[in-house]
């Protein structure tokens, strides 16, 4: 009985040694220039400040950084492969802010919803997780418009099953001094304050 419970033990020993080490949670950042850390300097943007919070909060996560300033929803489709396969390994997670520019400039919000159902729905056939980071309309825009597009988000949200931020830039949008002189692209203390709000969400997507 000794001898099969010492075998059991050094059993459970070995078993435990050659379990791989789970692998830290790679969460990939796919948006604009607001993920891209526009204006500010390196290690200052929204990837790496994620990645830092995330850490302090015990989890050991790599944040990528992809965003590119500029990308509207459309330019973010066309990347959205190769950005992927141009990583080490599949993320565990995409946080996906784009639809901005696409505002900015005017353009057709089924154009933009379409856009970002063939993202989603990419990322659900790889069977990536997905944090949808919703945007608002600029207030001086048509009524009309701003509903349609506002309403993006949360309909691919609830269609998709995916996780959803209302807003990417909460507590940040017209906000003295957390916006650069632009009064778009956040500053650091702006990035702090998305981070901030943004980080109980990555925690449940991520299932920590």
């Amino acid at each position: 009985m000794i001898r099969r419970s010492i075998a059991a033990a050094l059993l459970s020993i070995l078993l435990t040694a050659a379990a791989p080490a789970p692998e830290r949670p790679l969460v990939l950042a796919f948006g604009d220039s607001l993920t891209a850390g526009y204006g500010l300097d390196s290690g200052l943007g929204f990837a790496p400040q994620l990645q830092a919070t995330l850490r302090r909060h015990g989890i050991a996560a790599e944040v990528v950084d992809g965003g590119v300033s500029g990308d509207t929803s459309e330019a973010g489709k066309a990347r959205l492969g190769w950005t992927i396969d141009g990583l080490a390994r599949k993320p565990d997670l995409v946080i996906l802010e784009l639809g901005a520019n696409d505002m900015l400039r005017g353009l057709d919000p089924a154009l933009t919803r379409s856009n970002l159902d063939a993202i989603i729905s990419e990322l659900d056939r790889r069977k990536i997780k997905v944090l949808v980071a919703g945007m608002r309309a600029a207030p001086n825009l048509d009524p009309a418009y701003v509903a349609r597009f506002e309403a993006i988000y949360p309909e691919l949200a609830k269609k998709h099953g995916a996780a959803l931020y209302r807003f990417f830039m909460e507590g940040v949008a017209g906000e003295t001094g957390m916006t650069q002189p632009d009064g778009m692209h956040p500053t650091f203390a702006g990035v702090k304050r998305v981070v901030t709000g943004i980080t109980p969400a990555v925690k449940r997507a991520l299932g920590r």
